[in-house]
């Protein structure tokens, strides 16, 4: 019996593969030639008796630089003057690392500061209830 299996392999919606193997099968993607953003596998098998199978992976490709912008957020709704920082770093192999502080700098969270309100609290509330002078003199 002759072995006509065969793997496909297709980017996105284009009609020819840019990929044939016999199976099994172990490549490398590059992605640094695909374009940045959403992106579909498709994978078609066939198998010794000439049946098909197929499945469709999503991924996403992010080979330029990540941007993070602190002060507004997507869909949000805003008036006046809204001050914005915008960062984009990426994993340049080139550059020197330099500590000199966040490299996003982003407000405390809300969560942060009620821990702190309630654990100073707390720590006002124990005082006051049972602070007693006595017990803090000497015994010289």
């Amino acid at each position: 019996m002759e072995d006509n299996r065969i793997i496909k392999v297709y980017l996105d919606d284009e009609p020819r593969p840019f990929a044939e193997f016999a199976p099994p099968v172990k490549f490398v993607l590059d992605t640094t030639k695909i374009p940045d953003g959403k992106h579909k596998l498709k994978i078609v098998a066939r198998s010794s008796s000439n049946v098909e199978g197929m499945r469709t992976i999503q991924f996403e490709v992010r080979n330029g630089p990540a941007i993070s912008v602190v002060g507004l957020k997507e869909n949000e709704v805003v008036d006046t003057q809204i001050p914005i920082t915008i960062n984009a770093y990426g994993s340049e192999t080139k550059d020197s690392f330099v500590i000199r502080g966040s490299e996003t700098p982003k407000a405390i969270p809300a969560w942060v500061w009620a821990l702190i309100i309630a654990f100073v609290g707390f720590a006002m509330f124990y005082v006051i209830m049972y602070w007693n002078p006595d017990l803090y003199k000497s015994f010289f």
